[in-house]
């Protein structure tokens, strides 16, 4: 049984426009979104108060809000951008319970340190598609 349940569009994402790892990745999903399922919201500016969460939950972890008012956060948010985009989510893998756990865990430490993460390394990894492709036209990417 998934984790989630069925994703309406459009899904406003909520994510960190200082944050390099963050940008890349909005980017990319934001070349990807031919369908407009995605409304992107920069909640880093001081003062931010239009979320879902206070602006220092908004900046611990994405979130992201379905079109039925269903809040996401983390990994799950991070699934409801990639599928939204058409893009695997993690799918039947995320499912399973100890790697779902893991998962979540890994990301709380991603997001505790992503200042500290190298923009080559950054780069790279939107270069090699381990980020979304950022190059997108025509329903075609480069990876």
């Amino acid at each position: 049984m998934s984790r989630t349940a069925a994703t309406t569009y459009p899904l406003t994402v909520y994510y960190d426009a200082t944050c390099p790892l963050c940008v890349a990745e909005m980017g990319a999903m934001r070349a990807r979104d031919a369908d407009g399922r995605l409304n992107l919201v920069d909640c880093s500016p001081l003062g931010f108060a239009a979320g879902p969460a206070p602006r220092e939950a908004l900046m611990t972890a994405m979130h992201a809000v379905d079109a039925d008012g269903r809040v996401l956060s983390g990994v799950a948010a991070i699934r409801a951008c990639r599928a939204a985009v058409g893009l695997p989510a993690g799918g039947a893998l995320l499912d399973v319970p100890l790697v779902g756990a893991l998962a979540d865990r890994a990301y709380a430490v991603l997001a505790r340190n992503r200042y500290r993460l190298p923009r080559w390394l950054v780069a790279r990894l939107a270069g090699r598609g381990a980020i979304a492709p950022t190059t997108c036209a025509d329903d075609h990417c480069r990876l």
